[in-house]
């Protein structure tokens, strides 16, 4: 049996995206094989997709999936024919510190991803969805979701009282937004549509910045926090936002390094850093454990 699938082919780039088939395998001792019925699109696979990091063999894209078992392997005691599941991330990395520096085993990037029909894979490349959520909502946590929960609840780590920044609308700042509202915290956002702003004050934020508006947004950070700065920072932007969010930040703030929407290098302000006693701690998407239960 064959399913549709989505291929990017080497090289990576938009004109060379094209639909095809892949086979239906049977699973093997300790597989699953899930019917995808949703996705979510992360800025990796945007990455991926657009040639930003290409793939050398033709690749089905897509990181983040969710759907049903519909087959079981010999040995796999986890998972049940008809469970709602999700994938993850880093499918080999169950527990402990992570072993690995690159994406050679993450889905849609080092292995074929989710933008299929279906998928056979080791049952720990899943864990189970969820109750009452939908297949959309699942496909939203492995990356987004666990990626902000791990910035700021296993590492931060995030207390009561505290005040958070979050840069921008995407998927781990929003999530971010609503474990900090969850956990007690202040949140200061930023961006640079008034109209997405509204829509952050709806979810709880606390304060709006329009980057647009204040281009030394940082100064204007620690107005709002009467000189003291944020203890938290998420940064998604990358070179062009890192230093006002070190500015920002509190003396020996937090700052969760995640994005590169404004590219992959660029000039560190060392003597911040230093002088203001910063921790800065890069993150690699859905950098967090998500073991089955």
């Amino acid at each position: 049996m064959t399913n549709k699938a989505v291929y990017v082919q080497p090289g990576g780039g938009f004109d060379r995206v094209t639909l095809g088939t892949c086979e239906s395998m049977t699973p093997k001792a300790g597989e699953i094989t899930v019917r995808i019925r949703a996705s979510s699109l992360n800025y990796h696979d945007y990455a991926v997709v657009s040639g930003m990091w290409p793939p050398a063999v033709p690749r089905i894209p897509m990181s983040d999936g969710a759907g049903e078992v519909i087959a079981v392997g010999e040995g796999v005691n986890e998972f049940a024919i008809g469970d709602h599941v999700v994938s993850t991330f880093f499918p080999r990395w169950q527990e402990g510190q992570p072993e690995t520096d690159d994406m050679g085993t993450v889905p849609g990037d080092g292995i074929d991803g989710f933008a299929c029909q279906q998928v056979t894979m080791p049952a720990t490349g899943f864990t189970r969805a969820p109750k009452g959520y939908s297949h959309a909502e699942a496909a939203t946590l492995a990356c987004a979701g666990l990626t902000a929960w791990r910035a700021l609840m296993v590492d931060g780590p995030l207390k009561p009282g505290e005040t958070v920044l979050i840069q921008g609308t995407g998927g781990v700042s929003v999530f971010a937004l609503q474990f900090a509202k969850v956990a007690g915290a202040t949140v200061i956002a930023t961006s640079s549509s008034d109209e997405k702003l509204a829509r952050l004050e709806t979810l709880g934020a606390d304060h709006l910045i329009n980057y647009r508006k204040h281009e030394n947004w940082g100064d204007l950070v620690r107005e709002l926090t009467a000189g003291r700065g944020v203890d938290h920072v998420i940064e998604v932007g990358g070179p062009a936002t890192l230093a006002q969010s070190m500015v920002a930040a509190r003396i020996g703030g937090h700052i969760a390094i995640i994005g590169i929407l404004s590219g992959m290098t660029g000039t560190l302000p060392l003597l911040s850093v230093l002088t203001r006693q910063l921790r800065l701690q890069g993150w690699s998407w859905a950098a967090a454990v998500t073991k089955s239960r």
